[in-house]
């Protein structure tokens, strides 16, 4: 699970936009809700029937675990757009931990996660639509002009509203019934597509307008606050893998607990939400468990379809539980393999062949030989998480929980390194 992250890698313009294909991380949280109401709708009508089984802890944690994601990279809530303050992350985190208690652990957290995600989406429609309406720089401004901005207008409005009566229907489930509901969540999915083609094609069109709204926020009185208020300055790279450290430690943690039998444990809400996660990662920075690289088309149609298998799975427990814990198996064996090749291949090479490697003959500065480590014990703690998904009931839980929870915690490690890298880069001292 261990992921390949550096500062270099982060975000090229102001972090929300990488190149080939430059689609911001916005645009991508969007489409992925998008595949989960779509989906969600359209199994809906087998699972009403009872053809299929349902947890809806895991679909309501997944949907928590998502808005957490953007609350912590963006600052962008239920309830509107926020300066992404510390506070504003540790909010994010905090949801992140309920979302994914209700993913890994069923029955416990039912209500809460079902009032929780209600809430959120009846009272955040709702805000987002009288902010749409009345602000002046929204639809009074986009309605007027033609184009792409108007279309914006159009899916804003629609997406605000469904929210709004589907967490009205989530608060009240017996005001309607589940086709009713199944339909309005495809049309819901198909609105979350509208509004991030728009939204996509705005950031194309107004590139220019956006940059300099962009300058004038770093320039704000928000940039003197200090404390938990202050901005947090980290780039998306690490903004994403925050989540993932916290993933993986929460998961470590709770494994306890679950391998003695003191409490239930969902392998399929586990198994999804890491594929969620890992196809944000992929589809947002290019990530994959191999390293990262440019996002490209066949790349983001990877990345859709881990979404797609990992909301599956958090819908739907039992159908992809194998096929999965081989898929998240195999990546993570072949990911750090490939990883350690790259890292130390050359070096190996020329030893065999009794030359002297340039890498090795010159020193690397202290934080950077620090990162080399971290990501060299991440590999190995990759490849150890990965055998065990082809060996459930042979290695004992408790090996299993620890191994998580020094993944997160060498997550966390490396995030902070590249943090620290990421402010020598730009003070020039290397």
């Amino acid at each position: 699970m261990g992921k390949k992250i550096s500062s270099a890698e982060a975000e090229k313009e102001n972090g929300n936009h990488i190149t080939s294909p430059e689609i911001s991380f916005e645009v991508i949280v969007l489409f992925v809700f998008g595949i989960m109401m779509l989906l969600f709708g359209a199994l809906l009508f087998k699972i009403h029937t009872g053809e299929l089984p349902y947890t809806p802890d895991s679909t309501y944690g997944l949907f928590l675990v998502i808005v957490s994601l953007q609350i912590i990279a963006l600052g962008r809530t239920p309830f509107g757009d926020f300066k992404r303050s510390w506070i504003l992350i540790i909010l994010g985190i905090f949801t992140a931990a309920i979302g994914m208690t209700a993913c890994f652990i069923p029955g416990y957290l039912s209500n809460m996660v079902r009032i929780l995600a209600g809430l959120l989406l009846f009272t955040g429609g709702i805000a987002l639509l009288l902010q749409l309406f009345i602000s002046k720089e929204k639809a009074k401004i986009w309605i007027n002009v033609s184009g792409v901005l108007r279309h914006l207008t159009l899916s804003s409005a629609l997406v605000y509203f469904l929210s709004a009566v589907l967490g009205f229907i989530t608060l009240f489930p017996l005001f309607t019934t589940d086709t009713l509901t199944a339909v309005m969540l495809l049309i819901y999915g198909l609105s979350y597509f509208y509004l991030a083609v728009c939204i996509h094609k705005t950031n194309i069109k107004y590139k220019k307008e956006i940059q300099e709204i962009k300058i004038s926020d770093e320039n704000s009185e928000f940039k003197r606050k200090s404390g938990v208020f202050s901005e947090a300055e980290i780039p998306l790279s690490v903004a994403v893998i925050i989540p993932v450290g916290f993933l993986l430690l929460l998961l470590g943690f709770l494994l306890f607990p679950v391998s003695t039998g003191l409490i239930p444990f969902s392998p399929d809400g586990q198994l999804g939400l890491l594929m969620v996660v890992m196809a944000i990662q992929m589809l947002a920075l290019g990530e994959t468990p191999a390293g990262q690289f440019q996002r490209s088309w066949l790349l983001m149609i990877i990345g859709v379809v881990f979404a797609t298998i990992g909301i599956f799975s958090c819908l739907v427990p039992g159908i992809l539980t194998g096929i999965l814990q081989e898929l998240i198996g195999v990546l993570n064996i072949a990911g750090g393999v490939i990883l350690l090749l790259k890292r130390f291949g050359p070096a190996i090479s020329a030893g065999i062949k009794g030359r002297r490697s340039k890498v090795i003959s010159e020193p690397l500065p202290p934080v950077l030989k620090n990162l080399v480590i971290i990501q060299t014990v991440l590999n190995f703690v990759s490849i150890g998480f990965g055998a065990s998904m082809f060996m459930p009931g042979i290695v004992p839980g408790e090996v299993i929980a620890a191994i998580l929870i020094i993944n997160g915690i060498l997550i966390f490690a490396l995030a902070s390194l590249v943090l620290k890298i990421d402010k020598i880069q730009k003070s020039g001292a290397f």
